[in-house]
C-alpha cells in the first residue's frame, strides 16, 4: 500500500507517494538521492511536513523523509558551535542548547519541522531568524554530485529566503542539507529582545535582555496563544503555519493603508503585517468554519483558525484542495480591498494558488 503523504504533514494533506524512502544516516540520505537522480526519478525531500501542502493526487516519484538525527556541540572560551544533522526536530535543538547553556535560538523556540529545513526559509519569529547564528551549511549538490559548505554570505539570506530556497523547485532541492552549524554564546541571558509583543509579555523593554529560559517559555506560551505549537487535541494546530508571508511593498503602496496599518522598515521596501491585512479585509479568524463567511467553499472542512489569521486549518476532513481555497478567498480578498497581493510561505506540491 502507498504511503500517503497526509501522514507526513502538520495540514493532514497531501495524496500518496509514487515510491516512499526514509534516511536515518548521512549515507543513506546522499544514496537515496543518488539512486533516485541516477533514476531520472522526480524527488521531494520531507522533513518535518510543517511547510508543506501536497496535492490529494499525492507525488508521482520519489518521496524521501530525511529522518537523521544527531546534536554535536563543541565548547569554547564565551561560546560554542552546535552542528545539527537535518532530520533532527528543530524545537529539541533549541531546548538541548539552553540546556547546554548557550542562548541564541531560544526566541525560535516552538518551531515545527527540522533543523535542515531552517535555512532554507530561513526561518525567524519574534524579531529574529537562523541566519543571525547560523555559521555553515553542509549540503550534497546534485548537480555537481558533490558535497559542498556554504557560509553564511555564500546562502544569501533574505525574508524568508536565501539560495537554497531559490535553486529549489516544486520541494525538490539542488542542495541537500545533511547539517548545519551555529556559533552560539555561553550566557543564562538571552539575546536582545527585538519584538515589541516577547518584550511586553516578558516585562521588558525592546533591546534589552532576559533570561534565555524565561524567553523560551514566554515563546511557547504565545505560539500556543496562536495555535503554533503541534497538540493534537486542538484542531487549529493542523496547518501548515504562517500560510502567507508579510508583503513587502512600495513607498506608494504603503502610504495608501489605513493609518494605522503596522508598517516595518524592510530591506526592498516597507513589511505590512499579512495578518492585519486579512483581519480588515474581512476575513476574521475561523473564516469558512460552519456558522461563519466562507463556510460555502468547504463545508466546513477548512478555516482559517480560530487563534491565528495566518494560518490555513484541517478541521478533520480537509482537502489540499480545500486548503487553497481558504487561501484563494482570502488572498483575492485582500487584492481587492488593499491593492497588496498576498504570496505564500507554504511550499505548493503539484497544486498552484
Amino acid at each position: 500500500m502507498a504511503q500517503l503523504l497526509s501522514c507526513l504533514t502538520t495540514n493532514a494533506v497531501g495524496g500518496p507517494a509514487g515510491t516512499y524512502l526514509e534516511a536515518h544516516t548521512e549515507q543513506e540520505l546522499i544514496a537515496a538521492v543518488r539512486a533516485a537522480d541516477d533514476a531520472g526519478h522526480r524527488l521531494l525531500l520531507v522533513g518535518g511536513g510543517s511547510n508543506l501542502v501536497i496535492s490529494d493526487d499525492g507525488y508521482p516519484g520519489t518521496v524521501l523523509r530525511v529522518a537523521t538525527r544527531g546534536v554535536d556541540i563543541t565548547t569554547g572560551p564565551g561560546g560554542a558551535r552546535i552542528t545539527v544533522q537535518a532530520g533532527h526536530p528543530w524545537d529539541d535543538v533549541v531546548h538541548r542548547t539552553l540546556e547546554a547553556g548557550l542562548v541564541g535560538l531560544e526566541a525560535l523556540s516552538g518551531i515545527p519541522g527540522s533543523a535542515g529545513a531552517t535555512p532554507v526559509q530561513n526561518v525567524g519569529a519574534y524579531g529574529t531568524d537562523v541566519s543571525r547564528t547560523l555559521e555553515t551549511v553542509r549540503a550534497w549538490d546534485r548537480q555537481e554530485a558533490a558535497l559542498v559548505v556554504f557560509g553564511t554570505a555564500e546562502l544569501e539570506f533574505g525574508y524568508r529566503n536565501s539560495l537554497l530556497k531559490a535553486t529549489t523547485v516544486d520541494g525538490s532541492p539542488r542542495y541537500v542539507v545533511l547539517d548545519v552549524t551555529f556559533a552560539l554564546e555561553t550566557s543564562e541571558w538571552g539575546a536582545p529582545i527585538a519584538y515589541a509583543e516577547l518584550a511586553r509579555t516578558l516585562g521588558v523593554q525592546t533591546g534589552e535582555r532576559a533570561k534565555a529560559a524565561a524567553v523560551r517559555e514566554t515563546v511557547l506560551g504565545l505560539r500556543a496563544g496562536k495555535g503554533m505549537v503541534l497538540d493534537p487535541a486542538d484542531r487549529d494546530t493542523y496547518s501548515s503555519g504562517s500560510f502567507f508571508t508579510n508583503p513587502i511593498v512600495d513607498a506608494d503602496t504603503a502610504a495608501s493603508l489605513p493609518e494605522d496599518a503596522p508598517r516595518f522598515a524592510a530591506e526592498g521596501g516597507t513589511k505590512l503585517s499579512a495578518a492585519w491585512l486579512i483581519d480588515r479585509a474581512g476575513f476574521a479568524k475561523g473564516f469558512g468554519l460552519p456558522g461563519t463567511p466562507g463556510a460555502e467553499l468547504t463545508g466546513g472542512r477548512a478555516s482559517l483558525s480560530t487563534k491565528h489569521t495566518l494560518a490555513i486549518t484541517n478541521r478533520g476532513e480537509a482537502t489540499a484542495g480545500d486548503l487553497l481555497a481558504i487561501a484563494r478567498a482570502v488572498r483575492d480578498g485582500v487584492t481587492e480591498r488593499f491593492g497588496v497581493t498576498l504570496h505564500n510561505e507554504s511550499l505548493l506540491i503539484g497544486v498552484e494558488l
